[in-house]
């Protein structure tokens, strides 16, 4: 959640959104750590394909304390996805067909490959970041790479 609040928006700014790094998200939730992390998970990847993503993404991370503790969040994510806006029939008939719970077990396999145990993980040019690293850790690491990368070749 800090990484999602605090981190994210730096490093968009800095480095996304100058085209000097490209972001992939992989969802790997932890119904172990958080009861309702898949269903949350599912709801965002069903945004997704409404180009929903984000706005989806930082609404639920942004309210994850009034979230994280309901025995029943569909009304609430609901709510959190029309703020977003999207399109709330769409979004139903996706999480009703299983696309959204697919695309979060695809993503979570992927993770386990790649090697993942805990949330946030970071692979940058095959290193590895685990953890919630502050931004100082990642201007380290993206800067060298961008450096290294745009050093003129002979």
């Amino acid at each position: 959640r800090h990484f999602a609040l605090e981190t994210l928006p730096a490093l968009e700014r800095e480095y996304v959104a100058s085209g000097k790094v490209r972001l992939i998200f992989i969802n790997y939730p932890l119904p172990s750590v958080h009861a309702n992390a898949m269903a949350a998970a599912e709801v965002v990847m069903c945004a997704a394909r409404q180009g929903k993503f984000w706005p989806v993404h930082d609404r639920l991370f942004e309210r994850q304390q009034q979230w994280a503790s309901l025995k029943t969040p569909r009304a609430y994510f609901q709510a959190l996805t029309d703020s977003a806006g999207a399109n709330r029939r769409a979004l139903a008939q996706c999480l009703a067909s299983g696309a959204g719970r697919a695309a979060v077990q695809a993503d979570i396999a992927a993770a386990a490959r790649a090697g993942a145990h805990s949330t946030p993980t970071f692979y940058i040019e095959g290193g590895l970041i685990e953890g919630d690293a502050p931004v100082s850790v990642f201007r380290g690491v993206l800067d060298s790479v961008y450096r290294s990368k745009a050093a003129p070749t002979h």
